[in-house]
């Protein structure tokens, strides 16, 4: 009995942490998209369970069946060659299992990387969401409003995030609502995301790039078509224009709360790349490979941080380098 206590143990532990798995953000979607990842998430954690159960079970089966005792103290095993077919069965299983594996990774990441099939036929809001150390910016061009770290959503319908960054690369990821995808200083990259469910979802970067990464998350609120409508009728009666100047003021800030504007940086300050048919010829001609020149102009205030000349091995002298940078110059 206390020989099989810690695989009690382990069962146990099992049982009583499986039924946590609903307070993780992930498995707890609230969006189409999320739901597909969760699903395959779910998928891959039941496969994996059931190979494991597979070994335990051989593993005690096998410690049981040959352990050493005193009735075969003197039993020697004849010599095998081995058997094809268990060979054959430990390879192909695994293949299987790997290919089934592939191709549901690959379908889910076709499923997210467009708009969801319940929405195809929506025209999907466009938000320019773009990142600065260590803010968010959200653009709305249809409704001419920005805000700074919350963005509002309507539900049920499909939204298309357009990322780019003003500073050190970025992802976005509202866990409960989809993936995450990076947000680059040169390039517009589009995440396709939606919600199903009123409610307030916490949306964060999850790349790790500086001393204010912790800070960089934001609300996401999934409102009903009416809310959201009064939502933008009442910014554009209640909140302040978005000045040149003031967009270039929050670029310099670190951290900021909350912050609303009846107009967007996007007239002055384009997104790099082509950024579609929401731009009026208010901006410039793109006169570089990557990005409009505002958009240059302006990520130089939050340049990504050059690397130190110093590092921990400049001080400590290496004897085989020394030797052969000696040889070298003796040639």
């Amino acid at each position: 009995m206390n020989k099989k206590g810690p695989l009690y143990a382990l069962f146990l532990s099992l049982i009583l942490l499986l039924p946590g798995c609903s307070s993780i953000a992930v498995l707890n979607p609230k969006g189409p998209a999320a739901r597909t990842l969760s699903d395959t998430i779910i998928l891959s954690i039941v496969m994996m369970l059931g190979v494991l159960a597979v070994v335990y079970i051989l593993y005690v089966f096998v410690l049981l069946k040959y352990r050493a005792k005193k009735s075969n103290e003197d039993y020697i095993p004849p010599h095998e060659e081995g058997n094809k077919w268990l060979e054959a069965i430990w390879i192909t299983i695994p293949i299987i299992i790997v290919a089934f594996l592939s191709v549901v990774t690959v379908k889910t990441t076709v499923d997210v990387e467009n708009v969801a099939a319940d929405y195809k036929d929506q025209k999907p809001l466009v938000i320019y969401a773009s990142s600065s150390n260590w803010k968010w910016h959200f653009s709305y061009p249809e409704e001419g409003i920005e805000t700074v770290n919350y963005v509002n959503i309507p539900v049920h319908r499909a939204v298309e995030f357009r990322l780019y960054s003003f500073g050190t690369i970025s992802s976005l990821w509202i866990p409960q609502l989809g993936g995450q995808k990076y947000a680059m200083s040169d390039m517009l990259t589009t995440l396709h995301l939606s919600a199903d469910t009123v409610g307030s979802y916490t949306g964060r970067n999850a790349n790790f790039n500086g001393k204010g990464f912790a800070h960089m998350e934001f609300e996401a609120l999934a409102m009903t078509d009416k809310d959201y409508q009064e939502w933008v009728k009442d910014v554009k009666e209640t909140a302040g224009p978005l000045t040149e100047d003031e967009f270039k003021n929050l670029l310099k800030m670190e951290y900021v709360g909350r912050k609303t504007y009846t107009n967007t940086h996007l007239s002055f300050s384009p997104p790099p790349g082509e950024h579609g048919d929401h731009m009026s010829n208010n901006g410039k001609e793109m006169d570089m490979d990557n990005g409009t020149m505002e958009h240059q102009d302006n990520k130089e205030i939050h340049p990504s941080p050059a690397p130190s000349s110093e590092t921990e091995f400049n001080s400590e002298p290496n004897p085989e380098l020394d030797e052969q940078s000696t040889t070298h110059e003796g040639h």
